[in-house]
């Protein structure tokens, strides 16, 4: 009967969160954490916690960081001294990088060419968008965009092509052999006979 009592007792405190030292847990989280290796600090700590941000993550930030600073830079030889300029980068760099993070983050779910369309896209209004800062016409920016982004597209479906084993809709490649039907000889199209 004790036993009983004691097994009762031992699942109350269980489903009312209390700590049941008897099974070799303890009431404070100070000896879990003394347990637990210390995390290293400075380089080698930054290093660790890069290692576990994805790519689809890193790349978009890095990249609309180096596009803001080309902003800046933009502005700049235009003419277009201090704060201004500041503004023009950081809000280039703001915009790019959540456009960038949300194509990165839906890119799974797209077949190759919309893929390489959308980073096409972002990239060609990206470079038009600098290009007008530097006082061009709007037609000569769009022109410019506009190429820039055709030159996109064909990189990205370049790489998305050769690199892609599992696309979102299925292989891409390697192809499989097409199957021989019984009596057919070669692979060739029948011929007309007239």
């Amino acid at each position: 009967m004790d036993q009983h009592a004691h097994r009762h007792e031992a699942r109350a405190a269980r489903s009312h969160g209390t700590v049941d030292t008897e099974h070799g847990a303890t009431a404070n989280g100070r000896s879990r954490d003394s347990q637990r290796a210390p995390r290293p600090a400075g380089k080698a700590g930054m290093a660790e916690r890069a290692k576990r941000i994805p790519a689809t993550v890193s790349l978009p930030i890095v990249t609309a960081l180096a596009f803001g600073c080309f902003t800046i830079f933009r502005t700049h030889t235009d003419g277009i001294k201090g704060g201004p300029a500041m503004l023009y980068g950081l809000a280039a760099a703001v915009v790019s990088g959540v456009l960038g993070l949300l194509v990165a983050h839906f890119q799974s779910s797209m077949i190759t060419e919309t893929r390489a369309i959308a980073y096409g896209a972002l990239f060609g209004c990206s470079i038009g968008w600098v290009y007008s800062l530097g006082g061009e016409s709007i037609l000569k920016s769009s022109a410019f965009g506009f190429t820039m982004g055709a030159v996109m597209f064909v990189v990205a479906l370049y790489i998305f092509r050769t690199h892609r084993v599992r696309e979102p809709h299925g292989i891409h490649r390697p192809h499989e052999p097409h199957r021989t039907h019984r009596g057919d000889r070669d692979h060739s199209l029948p011929v007309a006979t007239h």
